[in-house]
Order: C-alpha cells, then structure tokens, then sequence
C-alpha cells in the first residue's frame, strides 16, 4: 500500500443505499476484470506470436489503456472502501464536537468540488480525442476508453459529496438530501471549471484551503490534482493539461508491470507462501536469537519487495513473525520494531513498485534498476540489524529464555531440504519475474504477467490455497492499492509538468551549485532532504515530482542516474518510519495494538541505522553500479 493515514484514520467503508450502492459496487468488478485482462492478454501474445505470426491486435496499446480503466474503477473502489491515501486528520483532533463535525464534512466536500474540475478538464481531453477519432483495436476508440477519466473524477466526487453529508441526522429526507449534494458538489466543480477557465485566480488563498484538506485527511490525489489545476489555471494554462499528465502515465508502456507484479504479491499474500519462506529462512539461519532475527529482517524485505507495499507486509507477517520471535527469546518491543523496520526495505528489491516507478520516471531500464538495488538492498538490512540493534544481547531476557535460545539446535540438511522443497514454487518466483525480464525473453509487462499467473497456478494448483473468492478479493484489492496509486501518479505528473515548464529544474541547479560546489556536501544535503520529504510525502507522489526536479542536478555534480535512485529510494525507506507519511507506524499500531507514540520511539534506533546505510551506499557508488556492469544490463 501506499503511505497515507493510519489505518484508525482512514474513512469508513461508506456508499448510498438501495440501488445506487449496488451499481456502485460495478466499480470493483471492472477493476478486476481489467487487471486479469492485463495479465492473460500478453500472455495470450506469446503463445499467438509464433503460432499464427500474429497476436492480439495492438495488444501492448491495449493493456496500457487497460491500465487506464483500472486506475479509474479501482480508485472508485478504493474509495469506497475508504483506502484512498491522505495524511490523516489532524486538524480533526483539535477543538471540541462541532468543530471535529466540520472537519468531517469540509475535507471530502472539497475534495468533491476538486474532483468535479477534474471531470470537466478530463471531458474537454476526451472531447478532443473524439473528434480526433483514432482507434485503439479492432475498431475500439480510444475516445471512449479515455471516456473512464470524466466518468471516474465524478464518480469519484459524488462518493465523496456523499461521505460529507454523513453526519446528517436521521430522517425522513436524509437519503434525499444526502443525493442532492452527493451530485450537487461535482457538478458545482466542473461547472466553475468551464465558467471561469482563463479567469484570475488568487493562487494564495486556494494554496491555504489545499493544506487545510491536505491537514483535514483529503485525499493526496486531490491536493496535488487541486495545485496543478490552480497553477495551470494561474497561468491561463488550458486545465485539460493536467488531466492529459494522468492519462499519459497511466498508459506508459512499462506501468502495466506495477498492478501485475503487485496481484503476483497479493496473491502470495493471501496463501501459506509466508509460512513456508520463514520456514526456509530459519532452517538456513538457525532457531536461536540471532537466526530468527535476521530469518524475519530478510522474509519482511523480500515480502515487501513482491507485494508492493511495507504496510501489507507488516499486516500479512505481523501475526506470523512476532510470535516466532517471541518464541526465540526476543523482547516484544524490539520484535515490533524489527518487522516494521525490516518491512520497509524491500523497497529496494525487484519486483517492487517504487523501483519500477523510479526507472519509469527516470528513463532508466527497469531491469538495470533491479539489479542495482540487490547489494544496496543486503548492506541496508546488515545496517538494519547491526546499527539498529537487534543482533545484540538483551539483558531483559530471563535466563530460561536465554538458555533455551542459546542450545536451539541449528536446523540440518534434511531439515533445510524439507523446507526449501515446501516452499519451491515460492522460491522460484524471483527467477520468473526478474530471469525473464533480465534475460531478455519479456519485456517488463510480459515479464509482470508471467509472475502474476505463476502465482495464481502455483497457490491454486500446487497448494490449492486459493479459493476462487479468495482470488476475486485479490483482484479486488491489487485494484484498489492500484487505483490510488495510479490517482497519485497522475496528479503528481500533472504538478511536475508545470514545473518543468516554469524551469524550476534549471534554476535548481543554478542555486545549488553556486551554494555547494562540493559534491560530498551535495550528497550529504540530499540525504537529508530526502529524509525529510520522506516524513512529509506519499513516496509515490515524492518519486513523480522530486527526480524529475533532483535528478537533473545529481546529473551535474557526475551522479549516475541508477546510483541517484537507489540512494532516493533508500532515503524514502526511512521516510516509512516517520510521521506524518509513515505509513509503518500507523500499521504496526494498529497490528500489533500498541500506541503509536510507543511505535514511533521503538523505531528510532532503526531510523538512524537506515540513514547510516544510506550514507554508506551514497559515498560508495559501486554497490549500485557493479551489478549491472558486471552482467552488462547497462
């Protein structure tokens, strides 16, 4: 999952009764349905190509706007169940009832009339390509696979008028009223978007009533949405721009990868594929103290790696892991600890989302990223568990605990056999995903759809874990981390354009060089400004709007671009562990039934230890760049 507010935070599953609530539940299913679309038509493709010399008409087009129609309907879905990201609400926690009842209803009434600008700018795009008339495939225009933007932003807007009127009292006229406003409010949105396009507006004001929603628990998507529409619109800028940034990234080549490797994870969430891998791990690793910790460092950041999201993991693990660590002898506080730090380092291993989107955001091939970060991602766990503390002695253990941890008897070859043999079909997921694609036999989507679908057989058929409403729940719910994503990416890019085109990244380069001319000092300052916006931004919206502005001036201090992005992602990973963004906090709160504040201070020793590590890959430009020079991915 993307960071965001805590899981106590997050609005409440929310829709209109009766027949509104039944068709809004479509939402979900066309999410699915696009996403399985995406993983079987490639594959479709390979088996076609070379049969017939001809596959599925303009498939790679195709899937890319699959993507589009999977954005939308799982953002609908996600906000549905009340899982699109924000920052929580904190102004919510001041004052008394009525003012906390007000909160409730400003964040998504503004947020509704947002979307509704949204809407009209995606239908001006959606106009133009119409009377453009280009096809997709077999006849399909594409004017009305875009037609899901208009519909989506609106959609969106209604559910959000409708979670605004929430507090009403009971009555005869609530259902009414509640759909008054729940159309009302979008429609006033689009409807000042076409009025006033090309009018003044006073960027102040609109820029405070945007960080009051983003304090309020607004959606991210739409404070950034609402940013780039109100500099666009400063500008006299046309506001289809922005909605044209969304559309662009949703169907780049390479991001169908990101929904298809983030099923593959899910897939493996939702099975025993944990137990089995801790199994292996603490058969290699031993079952004493020092093996089951560093058995749990590895699972969480291999499993956050495939599963898209450090949040999933300490959900999925959480309840597996702190027991097994318990068992061993480790305090319960720093076991905590441990799973939600370690949760946060698969970030740098393949197939995980953050890679992808940085090698797409950067232009850099996204197999050279995934080998990039396998040796920053080891040093980075050894950092972890070394600096952070978890290999040392407590003196808190009882001499029982300490006793039975100290003869645990390390596992034996049959015992490591029986364990790697369980757990095959898990074990060789990473040689599917990352062989294939490194290989160059798939390209990253094939590559994404190969892993998706060997999943899917190997827990169906292999295990037989999988249950086929346990599948359509995944489908479900790899839609909805997707769609928010996808929401998130697109309003960023839309931001990050205007800046672009305004020279910030120019100007940026200007002023830090005439300010640090040391390209020490240089990495020194972005390690702590990444940390920085690391606490106070959603990574993905961090990857879309600051590479594109840094890496320009990495590029002119000699920074190679591969090494600049892992040093960017190992800067977010500790952006994970600190309020307000850090989505690991909120979730190992909530997992584990500790106060946050309690959360928050037994990971500090962590925090330091991955800004050591980040230090040490920064001054030490080879950990990224051998790999892929070695195996000449680059």
């Amino acid at each position: 999952m993307s960071a965001g507010a805590s899981p106590a935070n997050l609005p409440q599953p929310l829709q209109p009764p009766g027949i509104l609530g039944r068709l809004g539940r479509l939402d979900g299913v066309l999410a699915g349905a696009a996403l399985a679309l995406m993983a079987l038509i490639p594959l479709v493709e390979i088996v076609l190509r070379p049969l017939l010399g001809a596959g599925v008409q303009n498939a790679p087009v195709l899937v890319q706007h699959l993507g589009l129609v999977l954005a939308m309907f799982g953002a609908l879905a996600a906000e549905r169940g009340g899982h699109l990201s924000s920052l929580g609400n904190s102004l919510a926690m001041l004052g008394g009832a009525r003012w906390q009842a007000s909160v409730r209803v400003f964040a998504p009434a503004g947020s509704a009339l947002v979307c509704g600008v949204l809407g009209a700018a995606s239908g001006q795009l959606v106009a133009s390509e119409a009377s453009v008339g280009h096809a997709l495939a077999y006849g399909l225009p594409i004017a009305w696979v875009q037609a899901t933007m208009p519909i989506g932003f609106l959609g969106l807007g209604a559910r959000l008028g409708w979670r605004a009127t929430a507090g009403l009292p009971a009555g005869a006229w609530n259902g009414v009223v509640r759909t008054l406003v729940m159309l009302l409010l979008p429609a006033l949105g689009a409807a000042l978007a076409l009025h006033f396009e090309g009018a003044d507006l006073a960027l102040g004001p609109v820029s405070l009533v945007l960080l009051a929603l983003l304090l309020t628990g607004a959606p991210i998507f739409t404070v950034l949405g609402g940013l780039a529409l109100a500099l666009f619109w400063q500008d006299g800028l046309p506001l289809a721009s922005v909605a044209l940034s969304h559309y662009q990234i949703t169907v780049n080549p390479s991001l169908p990868a990101l929904p298809l490797f983030t099923l593959a994870g899910l897939l493996f969430a939702r099975t025993g594929a944990a137990r089995r891998l801790g199994d292996v791990f603490q058969a290699l690793f031993g079952h004493g103290v020092g093996g089951t910790v560093l058995a749990a460092a590895v699972l969480c950041s291999c499993f956050t790696a495939f599963t898209g999201g450090s949040g999933v993991t300490i959900l999925a693990l959480g309840g597996l892991l702190l027991p097994m660590l318990r068992q061993a002898g480790f305090p319960e506080q720093r076991g905590i600890s441990l799973v939600t730090s370690a949760s946060a380092l698969g970030v740098l291993l393949a197939p995980s989302v953050p890679l992808i989107m940085y090698a797409i955001v950067a232009r850099v091939p996204i197999n050279t990223m995934f080998l990039a970060g396998v040796i920053p991602a080891l040093v980075m766990i050894g950092f972890l568990l070394v600096f952070g503390g978890y290999l040392r002695r407590d003196r808190n253990v009882t001499d029982a605990a300490a006793a039975a941890t100290t003869s645990a008897p390390r596992a034996n070859r049959g015992e490591i056999g029986r364990a790697l043999w369980r757990a095959r079909w898990e074990i060789l997921a990473p040689f599917v995903a990352i062989g294939s694609l490194v290989s160059g036999i798939a390209t990253p989507t094939e590559s994404a759809a190969l892993t998706a679908v060997y999943a899917l057989l190997t827990q169906v058929l292999a295990h037989r874990e999988l249950s086929a409403r346990q599948l359509a729940t995944t489908l479900s719910d790899a839609a909805q981390i997707i769609g928010g994503v996808m929401l998130i990416l697109g309003m960023a890019l839309g931001l990050t354009n205007y800046l672009i085109d305004a020279g910030i990244p120019d100007a940026a380069i200007e002023w830090v060089q005439g300010r640090i001319p040391n390209r020490w000092l240089f990495l020194l300052a972005l390690n702590l400004f990444l940390f920085a916006a690391g606490a106070l931004m959603e990574i993905y919206a961090a990857i879309v709007v600051l590479v594109p502005l840094l890496l320009p001036v990495a590029l002119s201090y000699g920074i190679d671009p591969v090494h600049f992005g892992i040093i960017f992602l190992a800067s977010m990973e500790m952006g994970f562990l600190c309020p307000p963004a850090g989505m690991n906090i909120y979730f190992a709160a909530s997992m584990f039934g500790k106060p946050l504040r309690v959360i928050a201070q037994s990971v500090l020793p962590a925090v330091l230890a991955i800004f050591l590590g980040t230090l040490a890959i920064s001054t030490m430009p080879w950990l990224a760049t051998a790999l892929p020079g070695w195996l000449g991915s680059r």
